[in-house]
């Protein structure tokens, strides 16, 4: 049973979902929410000396496809330049292993997603993808 307030919009309540999943594992939270000029970076989570950049999707059934298949490379590469923004705000956590995870919520059924409601009421599949993506080496050479 989760103690997480029941009337939210889809994106909150995947996040808060996300944020419980990722503390039951021993990860404690950075920062929620992450903006700077290249985009947005949901959760940033820490463990010891490993530091995890995470992507919170949720949708309702589609035919099109699942909810990590919707993280384009464009949005990989935006998580990775914010990523890069954040580690330089933060040079204490320089020298931390990063990763980047992406934590899916897959609905079973269409619903309002934008109506505040109590979503762990519907069906769903839970998916955490960890190193869903890395820096790569063309990328750190930008």
């Amino acid at each position: 049973m989760s103690n997480l307030p029941a009337h939210l919009n889809l994106g909150q309540w995947a996040e808060q979902q996300a944020l419980t999943l990722l503390q039951a594992q021993g990860f404690q939270l950075v920062v929620a929410n992450y903006h700077c000029r290249y985009g947005e970076i949901d959760l940033i989570v820490q463990q010891a000396q490993e530091l995890v950049f995470v992507e919170v999707k949720a949708r309702s059934v589609t035919q099109y496809a699942q909810s990590f298949e919707s993280i384009s490379l464009s949005k990989q590469r935006k998580m990775m330049k914010s990523a890069l923004c954040f580690l330089h705000a933060h040079p204490e956590l320089q020298t931390f292993y990063c990763r980047f995870d992406v934590i899916c919520f897959d609905f079973l059924q269409q619903f309002a997603k934008t109506i505040q409601q109590d979503f762990s009421k519907f069906t769903y599949d839970q998916q955490w993808i960890e190193n869903a993506f890395t820096f790569d080496e063309e990328f750190i050479n930008l």
